[in-house]
């Protein structure tokens, strides 16, 4: 047993017991803590209320020897090191998270922190809406429950967000053998204990600031959300066509090599930028979409993926027009609509440059490692060309418009920059 850190768990559902049963399992002292008293029954009783691959077998093992459960919140909380919160936030009528039997635990712990060791850590497991921790819940505790909480040596506790990336049905054993782990904290700060508690896993930690943490979780479940509905949409589109084999289609689509390896090509697609250009991409989406309104059907995920497009160039203008002055010398670097490429066809550094030219920046400097001349040919562009990338940066506001490798160093390292790829 590893008797340096004890961990509490508040809410004993599936996040919360498959979190209790593992940290159980890697030798922690762990107590579960659930109101529910027919749930703390079963669970007294060594029953577990749903079914998980391996989760039951994995109880049995670790019951009374590493796993105590408990519905008495004293117990639950004596020397208590580092309390999850795996609590429901269930959806209200508006649609927005209930953040309150978050909040009811937290208040259950303030009353009773006198009990837990010095200065705890208390972590969010919860899903809940990114910036919920700064927002709603330090507040909560600082203020109304005069708390001190994220403020360094001051601080009686600690809050940090760690987000679950469990699948039903598998909960377990993606708790055991997680793919990375995130922590959120103030100012993205390492926390030791947390560390401790999470080597045992051999998985990659990641901390970031709170709300970095809270959105990354919504950023994981809606990108699947997002590939649903349009695998949906495109099925509807082809119905209404007609004559197309639906599943054929998909099993050939996932037969794409973009969808395979370590990192799979495809994650360079879920990537934010300026937008997708070149010659296929716009043409062919909007193709489709006027195919299908001509069968009567409205694509709507295909007409907002064109909207977003076209969006996502004005959100840029508009941030550098209010930050940057007129007057400033620009530096585009990337001409080719995507690395490793000369092709500028829709290129949307292109669109970017007369955009910034219209706003009334005329000291624009542009460098490609391979487009410049095909670009000029192309584009009656009133700027400048740089032959080097030293060259094109020296004094000036740099915008990364195109992610090619010899730029992230530049990226990482300059602060008067505008970073349109996220390198």
């Amino acid at each position: 047993m590893n008797n340096q850190i004890k961990i509490t768990i508040f809410g004993l559902g599936f996040v919360g017991l498959t979190t209790a049963v593992g940290f159980a399992k890697k030798g922690f002292q762990t107590y579960g803590y659930e109101i529910l008293p027919q749930k703390v029954e079963q669970l007294q009783n060594a029953k577990i209320p749903f079914y998980e691959e391996g989760l039951q077998e994995a109880f049995n093992e670790v019951y009374k020897q590493t796993l105590f459960i408990t519905n008495d919140i004293l117990q639950a909380l004596k020397d208590s090191d580092v309390i999850f919160y795996c609590i429901g936030t269930p959806m209200g009528e508006d649609g927005s998270a209930d953040l309150s039997y978050i909040l009811q635990a937290l208040e259950q712990t303030a009353k009773n922190i006198h009990l837990c060791k010095k200065q705890p850590i208390l972590v969010i497991k919860s899903t809940v809406p990114p910036s919920s921790c700064n927002e709603c819940f330090v507040p909560f505790l600082n203020n109304k429950l005069g708390i001190k909480t994220n403020q360094d040596s001051d601080s009686l506790v600690f809050l940090v967000n760690n987000p679950e990336f469990l699948r039903e049905g598998s909960a377990y054993k993606d708790f055991m053998h997680p793919d990375r782990i995130v922590i959120g904290t103030s100012n993205a700060k390492e926390i030791e204990k947390i560390k401790q508690i999470y080597t045992p896993f051999n998985a990659p930690i990641f901390f970031s600031t709170l709300n970095t943490a809270e959105f990354i979780k919504y950023l994981s479940n809606t990108m699947l959300a997002v590939n649903i509905s349009f695998a949906n949409e495109m099925s509807m589109i082809a119905q209404n066509i007609g004559d197309i084999d639906i599943k054929k289609s998909f099993e050939i689509l996932h037969q794409d090599k973009r969808f395979y390896g370590n990192p799979a090509g495809i994650a360079s697609y879920i990537y934010p930028g300026l937008g997708f250009g070149g010659y296929c991409l716009p043409k062919d989406t909007l193709a489709l979409h006027k195919k299908a309104k001509e069968k009567s059907f409205n694509a709507r995920m295909l007409q907002s993926a064109l909207k977003i497009n076209d969006d996502i160039l004005e959100f840029y203008i508009q941030k550098i027009t209010s930050e940057v002055s007129k007057d400033s010398k620009l530096c585009i670097l990337g001409l080719s609509f995507k690395p490793n490429s000369d092709d500028v066809r829709d290129s949307k550094s292109a669109t970017l440059i007369k955009k910034l030219i219209q706003a009334g920046y005329n000291n624009i400097t542009a460098y490609d490692p391979m487009a410049i001349e095909v670009f000029k040919n192309t584009y009656n562009l009133n700027i400048n060309y740089a032959q080097t990338l030293q060259e094109a940066i020296k004094d000036s506001v740099i915008i990364i418009a195109t992610a090619w490798e010899e730029f992230k160093e530049i990226s990482n390292q300059n602060n008067s920059i505008y970073n349109l790829r996220f390198m």
